[in-house]
């Protein structure tokens, strides 16, 4: 299985006039957290609201921390970000696929739809 891409809109929850159309986000299955560039975030004018520790690819990183709506395979939710000042495409992260009901095809290399699991 390669890359899986999917189209989505972020949209700030605080104003949702400003929302941007994403058609290649990368779906990444090692992720928790969704990140979204930094330019991203400004455009759409997203308030940070503190900062996470993580540890990434280039080692361990303190990011700034927001949220923003996203709306993908016909579904919505409000959820956490971290904003990347290296990504140049938005990232979608395990917590943010879970969330939505949503899990990765390997065979067909797409989201589809799963159960949620409140164990």
């Amino acid at each position: 299985m390669g890359d899986v891409r999917i189209a989505l809109r972020i949209s700030n929850p605080d104003d949702p006039a400003k929302a941007v159309e994403v058609p290649d986000a990368l779906v990444d299955t090692g992720a928790a957290w969704t990140s979204v560039p930094r330019a991203l975030v400004a455009e759409l004018g997203l308030r940070q609201v503190g900062t996470i520790r993580v540890r990434t690819a280039a080692g361990p990183q303190e990011l700034a921390q927001s949220y923003a709506q996203f709306e993908l395979v016909d579904k919505t939710l409000v959820t956490n970000i971290s904003v990347s000042d290296t990504l140049t495409t938005v990232l979608i992260g395990v917590t943010t696929r879970d969330s939505l009901g949503l899990m990765v095809d390997p065979v067909k290399g797409q989201l589809i739809e799963t159960d949620l699991l409140l164990l």
